[in-house]
């Protein structure tokens, strides 16, 4: 008897483990009561009845991605490229996610290879080459827009890598070489123009300043060549009028000297006439003389006399 209690204890106890279900952060359980979905499994506690209800499967809600290999694709001028994309997805109905698709990966991988060819079919090489960004955007709407009756939401599409046809790709380089090469030839002329410039500034700038510098020393020379003829305008002038000074004294002092020495008008008369025969010992034979000087003559005896001789 006491041994039936035991296991009964035992039966009730492993019944009550069996009932409690711990779901993890950012995961979803299915329950499922006698093949028939019942409810969504939260995280954290959740009981169920046993032997009737069960976890079907547990459902990732964080953000996930597939890396799918490398698909053949043609662009629309024929060139044969192998693209393998990137998906990022997110889980945001956990019921339609089960019961809804039977295999979503696979699902979405052929969904992707056959929107890719669709793309790519409308773009020529240069386009997709360029066209990243575009093909993204697309990819990632109609994917999106796909999946989303499965309970999955697209995120971002990425192309991973875009090789083109091995012989296009030795064009493509040698392409690439030769914009280079131009690129160098145009920024070494660029540089060579630039130095021939900067040079003719220089010595446009350097002629400007010689000539600056010639004009300056003559403009200076020039100064000091006028301070100089003013300088030596003024000695000159200076000494005249020092001379005149002198002169004026001398003829002061005869003036002084006559009078003090009492010659009268017969004295100054002959010494007249004295002056006169000096004059007249010229090489010119006549004598013209003003009136005043004539009646100035007549006065003295004899005067008109001197005037009649060679």
């Amino acid at each position: 008897m006491f041994a039936l209690i035991i296991l009964i204890v035992v039966f009730i106890l492993i019944l009550t483990f069996s009932s409690i279900k711990i779901i993890k952060q950012s995961t979803v359980g299915i329950v499922m009561r006698l093949g028939k979905f019942n409810r969504r499994a939260e995280t954290g506690v959740n009981f169920i009845i046993p032997f009737i209800e069960t976890i079907y499967k547990k459902v990732d809600l964080r953000e996930m991605v597939i890396d799918f290999p490398p698909q053949p694709v043609i662009t629309k001028d024929n060139v044969t490229m192998q693209i393998d994309t990137v998906v990022y997805y997110k889980i945001t109905d956990p019921v339609y996610y089960i019961f809804e698709i039977a295999n979503p990966i696979s699902a979405i991988e052929n969904l992707t290879a056959t929107t890719l060819r669709n793309i790519i079919g409308e773009l020529d090489l240069d386009e997709t080459l360029t066209s990243r960004d575009v093909i993204n955007t697309k990819l990632r709407v109609i994917l999106d827009e796909a999946t989303d009756k499965w309970g999955i939401r697209v995120n971002r599409v990425e192309l991973k890598n875009i090789l083109p046809p091995k012989d296009i790709q030795e064009a493509m380089e040698k392409q690439m070489r030769a914009e280079r090469q131009r690129r160098e030839a145009v920024l070494t002329a660029e540089g060579q123009k630039k130095a021939a410039i900067l040079q003719a500034e220089g010595e446009k700038e350097a002629t400007i300043l010689s000539a600056e510098a010639k004009k300056e020393a003559l403009v200076r020379a020039a100064e000091g060549q006028k301070q100089a003829d003013i300088l030596r305008a003024e000695g000159e002038a200076a000494a005249i009028l020092k001379l005149q000074e002198a002169k004026g004294e001398g003829l002061k002092a005869v003036f002084t000297a006559i009078k003090d020495s009492g010659i009268d008008e017969n004295i100054l008369a002959i010494r007249s006439m004295e002056a006169l025969e000096k004059i007249a010992e010229g090489e010119s034979s006549k004598l013209v003389l003003p009136s005043d000087a004539i009646n100035f003559l007549g006065t003295f005896k004899g005067i008109k006399e001197v005037l009649n001789s060679n």
